[in-house]
Order: C-alpha cells, then structure tokens, then sequence
C-alpha cells in the first residue's frame, strides 16, 4: 500500500492591535474572490520557517526572524495538506503587495470581523487561534 504524501503550506497572521492583515486571492485558479493570508508551499529542502520567511518576502515585502513569529496552530486539511499557522506583531513596516497578478489587494480587518468572502479553512483558523486552539483538523474545501 502507497503511503500518504501531504502537503505543507505555511500562513502569516500579522496583527496589527486587533487587526489582521488579508489578501484577496485573485487569478490563482484556487478560492479567487476569497479572502486569505500572505501563505504558500514548502518548497523541497527548505524548513518550515525558511518556507515563511520567503512567503512574507515574496507577498507582502516583510522581513521576518525567528524572533519575529510564534507558531500558533496546526491544521490537517483533509484534502491531504498540514498548514502551519504562525503569528506576528506589526513591526511598523508597511506591507506591499508583491504579486499583484495572485492577489487583488491587502488589506487589514478587524480580526474580530473578518469578511465574509474567506476561505473557509482559514477563517477557521483564524478561529482557533483566538480561541486558543493549537490543532484542527478541517474538511476539503473546493
């Protein structure tokens, strides 16, 4: 029997007081029209930090640190994915958005009031995490 492979993706949640930092996701092919955070893949090779820090260069232009993240909670997203979620205060550095061609625009929300055009599993972990919970499991989402 094949073993299981997943999927590792990583996702900032950078806070602003109680704000949270979102993106439109736009052209991706993959929950477009849906709110989410600066995130992305794993690439081989690479630790999960190293996979953060290139996703907060390459998205939003911030340059993160070991120091500058928490991990907050893990998700296994049932459509064979484990998402790791990490938090970061804002450090007074605007963010950018660095591709627009994925992404419509940044924007900053009340963490409290999120859209409602979000991709589900992130607003559940969005969810967790203010609710102090470490790890979900989440079903598929299209």
């Amino acid at each position: 029997m094949e073993r299981l492979k997943l999927k590792v993706a990583v996702y900032l949640f950078l806070i602003k007081e109680d704000q949270i930092l979102l993106s439109l996701r736009f052209n991706t092919g993959w929950q477009d029209g849906n709110y989410s955070l600066p995130a992305g893949h794993l690439d081989p090779n690479e630790t999960i930090e190293q996979a953060l820090f290139r996703e907060g260069e390459e998205e939003v232009g911030l340059t993160l640190k070991t120091e500058d993240v928490k991990l907050v909670h893990t998700m296994h997203r049932m459509s064979q994915y484990i998402d790791f979620f990490f938090v970061s205060e804002y450090a007074g550095v605007e963010p950018k958005n660095m591709e627009p061609e994925k992404c419509n625009e940044l924007k900053w929300f009340p963490v409290k009031e999120l859209p409602s055009n979000m991709v589900p599993s992130v607003r559940s972990a969005i969810n967790n995490y203010l609710s102090g919970v470490t790890f979900s499991e989440f079903e598929n989402e299209g």
